[in-house]
């Protein structure tokens, strides 16, 4: 699986690239149609051509990133793939209560959290050392609230709420419980 913060990083440039062309073609539409003189037309062939180049790279870009999103094909494939481990964790009076104190997890595995909540909306998500996300979701009372991932880089995690609960809500964090070894 590919790593989250690859993915955005890609996205981030290729996205911010579309958005410049874009923004550079109504730009000199709008100063051509807008300057004095006679030639103050667009050529509609040239324009429609512009609009289609447009079209086609944002469908195109949507296209080749649609799959590099890390969770994607595991999810469509999801009945099929059998969890290496799954992780109960409760959620209760701004809390996470844990079924073991350390989460240790092999590279190459997949792994499924399963999470509940007994009493309000929560967030549960994973977070890098450098406070960057790896995945969240929300925990909503009386629902399946679960998420599977597959770990392929050593590492240390930490487990926080990513939902607003209220006041007490910003304490909902416990450091270094997931532990990925044997990656290369």
């Amino acid at each position: 699986m590919t790593d989250s913060s690859l993915v955005l990083y890609g996205q981030t440039i290729a996205y911010t690239c579309y958005a410049i062309v874009i923004i550079l073609v109504i730009a000199w539409f709008g100063f051509v149609v807008t300057r004095k003189g006679k030639g103050n037309k667009v050529s509609k062939t040239l324009f429609y051509s512009f609009v289609t180049m447009l079209v086609i790279l944002g469908v195109s870009l949507h296209i080749v990133t649609f799959n590099t999103i890390p969770w994607v094909s595991m999810d469509l494939d999801r009945k099929n793939i059998q969890a290496d481990q799954v992780f109960d964790i409760t959620m209760e009076n701004h809390q996470f209560i844990l079924p073991q104190e350390k989460f240790v997890i092999n590279c190459g595995e997949k792994v499924m959290f399963n999470v509940t909540s007994n009493d309000l909306t929560y967030g549960f998500g994973l977070f890098r050392k450098d406070n960057s996300m790896m995945f969240q979701m929300q925990v909503v009372p009386g629902h399946v609230n679960d998420i599977l991932w597959e770990f392929n880089e050593n590492g240390i995690y930490t487990i926080r709420s990513t939902e607003y609960s209220g006041p007490k809500g910003h304490q909902m964090i416990i450091k270094d419980v997931v532990h990925v070894i044997g990656c290369e």
